[in-house]
């Protein structure tokens, strides 16, 4: 089986569509996708991913089934410099590296950092969301290995977020959640694939053979959205909006690495 996380193109999250831009990448990627075996197909519920996936649906003339638990990560965790909550991925590095737990894979959520929080509830509702998935379709979770009950190479795709998507990695590769938040992006548009490795009849693995593919941009000359990234030098601007960094965002007609 195989597994294609693709987050929503550049969004405009005052109306949870897209940008202009985020249109351009969406058409984009539909070029690339239109011609890849898509068997099943979920979406987030939130309009970004929505309105991602029809530039590709819409040719097609096919559905997607939209499954709530992939309206992004909707655990949160308090912010003390800015007195809200916010989501776990946005945390700095002074206020989450040296913490063991946040490395465990099996207690990341037992952390002081989530007490009183949603968090350890939305991670089980992740975790509930993709078993039921993954079984419908052959695999099932057990322990820290995937039954296999019926063998297949088929393509599961999920147009969905970052941090949800992040989520889905980890729990497929055993790569603690955290870990891959604050050491990985999934730019806007990008698309993630996973395989499984059946070496013993019966047991499945999965490995990540792409992490944040932007090939369907590259190829096109159109420059990828930092969404999701931090600012790459200090500008006093902890947001991972560049249009909100002094600067304003980094556009080019190229790509930009």
């Amino acid at each position: 089986m195989r597994i294609l996380i693709i987050r929503h193109a550049e969004p405009d999250y005052a109306t949870d569509g897209l940008t202009e831009k985020g249109r351009r990448e969406a058409a984009l990627l539909s070029r690339r996708l239109v011609n890849t075996p898509m068997h099943h197909i979920y979406l987030s519920p939130l309009g970004r991913a929505i309105e991602t996936a029809s530039y590709t649906l819409g040719p097609l003339g096919r559905e997607g089934q939209v499954l709530p638990w992939l309206a992004e990560f909707r655990g949160h965790v308090w912010d003390e410099e800015r007195r809200r909550f916010r989501v776990p991925w946005d945390r700095k590095p002074a206020k989450w590296l040296g913490r063991p737990l946040l490395m465990d894979l099996e207690r990341w959520t037992e952390d002081p950092l989530f007490e009183g929080t949603n968090v350890p509830a939305i991670w089980q509702e992740t975790l509930s969301g993709l078993d039921e998935v993954l079984d419908k379709h052959g695999y099932r979770r057990e322990g820290g290995i995937w039954r296999v009950h019926h063998p297949n190479q088929e393509t599961v795709v999920f147009f969905c977020h970052f941090g949800i998507g992040a989520a889905i990695a980890s729990i497929l590769t055993r790569i603690p959640p955290f870990a891959l938040w604050q050491g990985t992006c999934m730019l806007p548009s990008s698309v993630t694939t996973l395989v499984t490795q059946e070496r013993d009849e019966g047991i499945a693995d999965w490995r990540c053979v792409s992490l944040g593919d932007l090939s369907h941009l590259y190829i096109a000359g159109e420059s990828p959205s930092l969404y999701a990234l931090f600012p790459e030098v200090y500008n006093g601007a902890d947001t991972t909006t560049p249009d909100e960094w002094p600067q304003g965002p980094a556009r080019s007609a190229k790509p930009l690495w």
